[in-house]
Parts: C-alpha cells; sequence; structure tokens
C-alpha cells in the first residue's frame, strides 16, 4: 500500500498539466476550426470536435492504465511491441485503405486506424531497450548498424505507404543517438549534406560546385592546418561536388512531382497561390490576421469560412493564430518548449539507461512534430502533413503520442525503484 502511494506522489504532475494544457487547448482550437454557427452542441458527435471528445476520454483512459501497469512491462515487452507494429505496417500496405494517396490505414466500418503513429513509441521503445544492454557501445560499428536498422525499418515501410511526413520523423532519433555516443561528425554531416541539397536546387550544380571550390581554396590559404591536411579537404571537395552532381537527378526522379513543386515554392522558386501554394498562402494570410492578440474565440473569418483546408488537422495552428493572436501563439510555444525541457530533464535523472533513452526518443519525436509543423504552417517547411502533438484531430495521433508521453511518465515515477 505504501509503495502504491509512493508511486502516485512520484508522479510528475507538471508534465501531466502541461499534457492536459495541449489537449484541451488543441480540442478548443478543433472546435472553433470545425464549429458551423448552427448552434450545435459541444457533445454532437457527428462533428470533429464530438468525435475528437471521445478520443480524448479514451487517451485518457489509456493514460492510467500505463500508470497503473508494472513499468518493467514496457522494457520487457519492448521488441514485442516493435515486432507487433512492424507487422501491422506490412499489413496495411496489402489490406490498408488509401486515404490523400497514402495507403496507411486500416478502415472498420467507421473507426480509421493509422499504424504508423504507434510505430514511433515501438521504436523508441525497442531503440532503448537495445541501447541500454551493457555490451553496446555507440562508438562500435555493429552497434551503429542495428541502431539504424531498428530506426530506419519502419520509416522504409512508410516510405511504402507513400507518407513521407510520417517516414521523416524517424530521423529525429538521430539526437537520441548523439545523446548516447554517436560522434558528432555523422549528424553535422546530415546537415551539411540537406543544405547541400536545398542550395544546390536554390541555385544550380555550377554555382554551388564554384561556390565550394572557392571556399576550399580560402581554407587551405588562410588556415596552416587545412595546408597540412590538404589530402582531406581535398578528398571533402571532390566527394562534394559528386554530391551535388547528384542532387538534379535525385530532385527530378526520386521526388514525386508534388514534392518537388511544394519544395520549389518554399524556396520561393514558383509561386503557385491557387494551387500547391493555397494552402500555405492561406495559413499566412490567417495567422497574420490574428495580430497580437486575435480576434477572439470563434470570431476568426477565415476559420470559420474553412479558408484554409486541413485546418484542424495538420494546419490547426492557424486558427490559433488568427484567434488568439501573436501573445496566444507563443503560449502554445511556451506549452511545448516546457514539456520538451521538462522531458530532457527528467531523461538525465533517470537511474536505468532504458529510461533515459527512451525519454530522449520521447523529446525528439515530439520536438521533429512541433518544429516541422509549425515551420511548414508559415512556409518554413515543405508541406508533408505532420499533425501537432495532442493538438490535430485525430485519434491515431493523440492515442499514440499519449502512449508516448505517458510511458516515459511511467518509467519516471518507478525511476526510485531502480537500482544503480
Amino acid at each position: 500500500m505504501r509503495h502504491r502511494e509512493n508511486f502516485w506522489k512520484n508522479i510528475d504532475w507538471f508534465l501531466v498539466l502541461l499534457y492536459l494544457g495541449l489537449v484541451v487547448y488543441g480540442w478548443l482550437s478543433i472546435y472553433s476550426a470545425s464549429e458551423t454557427g448552427d448552434k450545435s452542441s459541444i457533445f454532437d458527435f457527428s462533428q470533429r470536435y464530438g468525435k475528437q471528445l471521445v478520443w480524448i476520454g479514451l487517451a485518457l483512459f489509456l493514460a492510467f492504465v500505463i500508470l497503473i501497469i508494472d513499468a518493467k512491462f514496457f522494457s520487457s515487452f519492448a521488441y514485442v511491441f516493435y515486432f507487433l507494429v512492424m507487422l501491422s505496417l506490412l499489413a496495411v500496405l496489402l489490406f490498408g485503405k488509401t486515404v490523400a494517396g497514402s495507403r496507411s490505414w486500416f478502415q472498420i466500418g467507421s473507426f480509421a486506424l493509422q499504424p504508423s503513429e504507434f510505430a514511433k513509441f515501438a521504436t523508441a521503445l525497442a531503440l532503448a531497450k537495445y541501447l541500454s544492454r551493457l555490451q553496446t557501445d555507440m562508438r562500435q560499428l555493429k552497434t551503429r548498424v542495428m541502431a539504424a536498422a531498428i530506426i530506419f525499418f519502419p520509416a522504409f515501410l512508410i516510405l511504402m505507404q507513400n507518407d513521407t511526413g510520417s517516414a521523416l520523423v524517424y530521423f529525429s532519433f538521430i539526437l537520441v543517438l548523439y545523446r548516447e555516443g554517436l560522434p558528432g561528425w555523422i549528424p553535422a554531416l546530415g546537415l551539411i549534406l540537406g543544405a547541400l541539397f536545398i542550395i544546390t536546387i536554390k541555385f544550380g550544380e555550377l554555382y554551388v560546385a564554384a561556390g565550394l571550390a572557392g571556399f576550399v581554396v580560402l581554407l587551405f590559404l588562410l588556415f596552416r592546418v587545412f595546408r597540412r591536411n590538404w589530402k582531406v579537404l581535398a578528398a571533402g571537395l571532390i566527394l562534394s561536388l559528386a554530391f551535388v552532381s547528384m542532387v538534379d537527378y535525385a530532385f527530378q526522379h526520386v521526388l514525386e512531382p508534388h514534392q518537388r513543386i511544394r519544395i520549389q515554392i518554399m524556396l520561393g522558386m514558383k509561386e503557385d497561390p491557387h494551387g500547391a501554394g493555397y494552402n500555405v498562402n492561406q495559413a499566412k494570410i490567417a495567422i497574420g490576421s490574428g495580430g497580437l492578440t486575435g480576434k477572439g474565440f470563434l470570431k476568426g473569418m477565415l476559420t470559420h469560412n474553412h479558408f484554409v483546408p486541413e485546418q484542424s488537422t495538420d494546419f490547426i495552428f492557424c486558427t490559433v493564430g488568427e484567434e488568439r493572436g501573436f501573445l496566444g501563439s507563443l503560449f502554445l510555444i511556451a506549452l511545448f518548449l516546457a514539456m520538451l525541457i521538462r522531458i530532457i530533464l527528467r531523461a538525465e535523472h533517470q537511474r536505468s539507461a532504458f529510461s533515459r533513452i527512451y525519454g530522449y526518443g520521447v523529446a525528439s519525436i515530439l520536438f521533429f512534430h512541433f518544429t516541422v509543423n509549425l515551420a511548414m504552417t508559415i512556409g518554413l517547411f515543405p508541406v508533408v502533413g505532420i499533425p501537432l502533438p495532442f493538438f490535430s484531430y485525430g485519434g491515431s495521433s493523440l492515442w499514440s503520442f499519449t502512449i508516448l508521453l505517458f510511458i516515459f511518465i511511467k518509467q519516471d515515477a518507478n525511476r526510485m525503484n531502480v537500482l544503480y
């Protein structure tokens, strides 16, 4: 009995409160984005806000169940969860329903479930289980390869479903690997290659190649260390030029047409305000019209006239920007930042490596979703269909993020029972 009392006392109620604040704030935004002005009840379950209310209730039930389960259950069955979710990702390729071009949904009557959402917490569990083994060492090639396989196998299956946005989320796990000892040059190299890809699309191969050559010459002339290691410098230049020469082919033949045009619109290379750029253009107008304090709850003209497509799902931030303005948007960002900082701080206080690694997995996934969703809404990232955690409309998304977070809350509450 005493153990149970201590357990409830050890729960990070501040993190729970942040979760509830985001869920309620999100539901009010969904209600505002979906309300039709016909004075219908907030419990109208034929409307999106009514359905979301049911999903919130079920999410809270899931959270309670997770908190009363033995904390060791999640580490013991981490690989089982991973295996089952991978089977579901394979099954959806064969038996799934295609929605918005992605074959990623199981349809059972009027109920739809998206397995790719649940793959996130399963991957975080499996990665934490593997990396927490005593014999793993991120300096070893075997460990890096196995960790990469755990991360990118579900990403590959999701990419096969034509759901690029969900597949991109798995790159966020690089932050977990970095925390656990992955050399810094590996994520740095990834960022450099990503930047080179974007710059080459924007300015062309010739200008980028000339810029790289000039930069290397300056390094050679100005710094003695580069003159001593001129072979390494030359090899870096040759590999960079080889990468740049492949960018155009990858852009034209690997990416889908709608992905190419979204990137071009983001870079200002094309304008299509009534086509591919319509969502982002309308989103900017909606957010900008909110001013400092917003137009008020249920008073957003663009929100209630549905000028922004997908405003209760991927573009839910527009409702916040229009109706609650800059201050309301800042409050939402503050809630997310507080949650991310809290998770990282609690992760560093864990006695078990499994809990620490899983905590960083939770923070990485939430950070990626939060950053990319807001960035694509204001035109700083291509539109890729990334929901805002705990906020966007959708049962699969809400449940998966709830499971993801509350498994960590459970691990954190149990940390005093873990021996060093």
